[in-house]
Formats: C-alpha cells, sequence, structure tokens
C-alpha cells in the first residue's frame, strides 16, 4: 500500500472524525441507560443509593458524549442537567407505550416481556431518548443513537419525527419512519410500513417531507405511506400493502384488493403448448 494513501488517509480522517462522538461509547451508554430503566433483573442494586449513584455515573458518560460534539461546557452542563430531568417525564410515556403493546398483542403476557424482549418496544424508547437529544440541536448524536436501535431491531426511526403516546410497533422489522413524520396519540404499526417522502431531492430537505398520521390509526403490513401533505385521518385503519400518497378523511379503511385465479390443471386448447425441445 502506498504512503500516499496512508499519509492522505490519515489527513482525511483527523479532519472528518474530530468533533464525532465515539460510536462504541454511544453505544454503552444507550445499553446502560436502558438496562437501568426496563431491565431491573439484569443489574444488582440493594439499595436506592446505589441506583442513585449508577445514574450519577450516566450523567458524568452523557456529559462526556457531548464534549465530543460541543466545545462550551455551560452548554454541556445545562443540556446533560436538562435531560436527566426530562428522563421521568420520558420513562412514563414509555410506560404508556409498552402498555399499549400489551393490550394490542394477544401474545404479550406482561410488561415485563414487552420491555425485555419487543424489539418495537425497544426501538420506541431509543427514539424517544434520542428525540430529545435532536430537539437540542445535536443531530448527529441523536442519530448514532437511532442507528444503534436500526440495526438491533430492523426499525428505522428518524429521531427528527415526531410521535406521540401509547406508540406501539408490532414485530417490526422492516419499519421506516422519516425524520418529518408526525404521529398521533394510539397509533400502531406493524411490520413492513413506510412513512417516507415523495421526493428525495436535496433542496427539499428543510421542508415537511413525511406523512401525518393522527390519533387511533392502525397501519397494517407492507403499507406505504408518502409525502408531507399526506394526511390519515385518526380513527382510520391502513390494510396491508397499500400504497398511499393521498389524505385519507377520519374513519376510513383502505385496503388492497387481491384478486385470486384459479387455472385448470390441463390447459383447454392444446394449441397453446406451443414451445419446443
Amino acid at each position: 500500500m502506498s504512503e500516499d494513501f496512508i499519509k492522505s488517509l490519515f489527513e482525511r480522517n483527523s479532519r472528518c472524525f474530530s468533533g464525532f462522538p465515539d460510536k462504541g461509547a454511544v453505544e454503552s451508554f444507550i445499553d446502560e441507560l436502558y438496562t437501568v430503566l426496563f431491565l431491573p433483573n439484569d443489574i444488582d442494586h440493594k439499595c436506592e443509593a446505589q441506583l442513585r449513584e449508577q445514574f450519577v455515573s450516566l450523567k458524568d458518560k452523557f456529559s462526556t458524549l457531548l464534549r465530543d460534539v460541543i466545545q462550551e461546557e455551560e452548554r454541556i452542563k445545562n443540556i446533560s442537567e436538562h435531560y436527566f430531568e426530562a428522563l421521568p417525564g420520558i420513562y412514563h410515556m414509555l410506560l404508556k407505550d409498552a402498555e399499549a403493546l400489551l393490550q394490542s398483542d394477544p401474545a404479550a403476557k406482561s410488561l415485563e416481556e414487552v420491555m425485555a424482549a419487543y424489539p418495537g418496544f425497544y426501538a420506541t424508547a431509543v427514539y424517544r431518548l434520542s428525540h430529545l437529544i435532536h430537539r437540542y440541536n445535536i443531530p448527529v448524536l441523536a442519530r448514532l443513537f437511532s442507528e444503534y436501535a436500526h440495526s438491533k431491531t430492523g426499525i428505522d426511526i428518524h429521531p427528527g419525527a415526531t410521535i406521540g403516546h401509547s406508540f406501539s410497533i408490532d414485530h417490526g422489522t422492516g419499519v421506516v419512519i422519516g425524520e418529518t413524520s408526525l404521529i398521533g396519540n394510539h397509533v400502531k404499526i406493524y411490520q413492513g410500513v413506510t412513512l417516507g417522502a415523495l421526493s428525495v431531492v436535496k433542496e427539499l430537505a428543510t421542508t415537511k417531507r413525511h406523512p401525518t398520521i393522527e390519533d387511533n390509526v392502525v397501519i397494517y403490513s407492507g403499507a406505504t405511506i408518502l409525502g408531507g401533505n399526506t394526511v390519515i385521518g385518526k380513527d382510520s385503519i391502513i390494510g396491508g400493502n397499500v400504497w398511499l400518497t393521498n389524505s385519507v378523511p377520519h374513519n376510513s379503511v383502505v385496503y388492497h384488493k387481491s384478486e385470486i385465479s384459479v387455472k385448470d390443471l390441463l390447459p383447454p386448447d392444446d394449441s397453446i403448448l406451443n414451445f419446443v425441445i
């Protein structure tokens, strides 16, 4: 390998990745925070003081992540304080998400099972933890949070999306929720659903490109809903494999109509067998 390549690669890496968060540290922080909040059996807290100490440690680790992208110590302190003050609210919202999954999925037996084993809940939890960071205008760190959940679950939720309470994703693999999506309360989404943009032109990056889903909507597997002006009215049901680029009113049922044609084993006319061996 040439020395020129080594030199140019080193220079580029030094230039591009200065001020970039450490991915390993990001993933370790998410794992530890999720475990403390939702997997108490995986940690050994003999008293409240130990739990309090772990949150102090997590806060220090979060501040270290912020230092990778922010140079102002006062801003780092303010964001870290606000983030951990906001955690109780995020936690209680996530309990509503877990409860929504428990109530809507006959296979779920307990909240503990949902929190320990359901990828849809895990992806929603990391989304809510990253959305707050996105609101602080730290997009790189927020995106590393969400992409870690994406890699573990196959569910891609942009941290910029806005999602109401009691949100549930069942099964989840292949779900994509774009940056400017607006999702109301009590919405349920199945695997393979895409809430995407009609156009991916870079010049439209600052506009609303993704759909709005109002309250109490169910979207079944494989449905694709596109466009920033597309609104799915409340209390609607979107069936599997539907492709939508236009709005639908409240209380709508949209479904893909399939037709089944049964062929005879023997064709009625031998003349159609016109191939030659």
